[in-house]
């Protein structure tokens, strides 16, 4: 049977990941090991793992909070060097149903069945509210017939897509070892996107309407500058413009590109018309460090080649399965909070 491990990265919501995971340990299909990454919380999220999920769950603290990029590059890392089939990757506000994860590889069996070796296979997520959110981009290519061919497995509610979340994705080890992780220099906001885009060149996604999550954000809506409240958020929107500049740099046609440009400089001249200057200089800041942006892929069978994005301070929290030793692990070459060599 596949191994399949759930990655979770969390930091300062020690509530919400209790509830997340005891949805993921209450799954009909069983996940082999639970990951946690630990954003270097400061909410007594470590102590609410050691107290109560001390028996099941392998817990990596990072030294700082080096965002939801570089927690999901160093979770996707361990799993995939784990021996991990597949990789199971979320938020800690991910509540998925209790058969998530059981949709989730049927449907991969399924596509495998039909000739199909996909790039993901999706949950639907849900919000509170019950409307949809986290809606990924449907793979418009056309088949053989010269249609668009995302419509061939509607009947069994699964249909092919691009551009999504890491909320409730199953990630192939072959897909893993293909294309790399994450970026983690993206730091917040886009690292999705790009490793979903990336991972669907050849070949798409699939969305399994029938594994359901439920999302539980902390602000409804779409991320917004003009808006934003949160003054720790706020800043962290010159990562956001410059990942979708990035992006759209990358993966669209030069055409597109030029467009989103231009949108983000209108966006500068009406925070400017509404004397939000501290707001205008965050956007173009983004707008100006995405000319210069260049991240290299990382593989993941590599040892980490980035201290600033995936040091890592180990403490699983419980026995190796392989060989029953409690004691903290180390992926081989990484550093210690104070940058030593291990």
């Amino acid at each position: 049977m596949a191994k399949i491990f759930a990655v979770i990265v969390t930091f300062n919501r020690a509530e919400l990941l209790r509830r997340c995971l005891s949805c993921v340990f209450a799954q009909s299909r069983h996940c082999d090991r639970v990951i946690v990454i630990d954003n270097c919380s400061s909410d007594g999220t470590s102590e609410m793992l050691r107290r109560e999920w001390a028996d099941r769950v392998e817990v990596h603290t990072l030294p700082d909070n080096l965002g939801a990029a570089g927690g999901f590059n160093a979770g996707i890392r361990i799993a995939y060097q784990r021996g991990a089939d597949f990789v199971w990757v979320m938020d800690d506000d991910v509540l998925p149903s209790q058969d998530a994860l059981a949709k989730l590889i049927e449907a991969d069996q399924f596509l495998a069945n039909s000739g199909i070796a996909p790039a993901f296979v999706l949950s639907a997520a849900w919000a509170e509210d019950g409307s949809p959110i986290n809606v990924p981009k449907i793979n418009t290519r056309p088949g053989a017939s010269g249609y668009e061919s995302w419509p061939r497995f509607l009947d069994r509610k699964i249909v092919p897509v691009t551009r999504a979340t890491f909320v409730s994705i199953l990630l192939p080890r072959a897909v893993i070892q293909e294309y790399g992780l994450p970026l983690a220099q993206m730091f917040i906001w886009g690292e999705d996107s790009e490793y979903t885009l990336r991972i669907t060149d050849q070949r798409p996604g699939f969305l399994v309407a029938e594994s359901r999550v439920l999302h539980l954000r902390q602000l409804s809506g779409a991320v917004n500058i003009m808006t934003e409240s949160n003054g720790t958020r706020l800043k962290y929107h010159r990562h956001l413009i410059r990942n979708h500049m990035y992006v759209a740099r990358r993966y669209t046609p030069r055409l597109e590109y030029y467009r989103h440009a231009i949108r983000q400089a209108q966006l500068v001249l009406r925070l400017m018309k509404a004397r939000e200057f501290g707001r205008a200089g965050i956007v173009l800041t983004g707008i100006f460090e995405s000319f210069w942006f260049n991240p290299s892929i990382e593989r993941a069978d590599a040892l980490p080649s980035r201290t600033d994005a995936t040091i890592l301070s180990s403490r699983p929290v419980i026995e190796d399965a392989e060989n029953g030793d409690p004691k903290p692990q180390r992926l081989a070459g990484s550093r210690t909070p104070e940058g030593r060599a291990t």
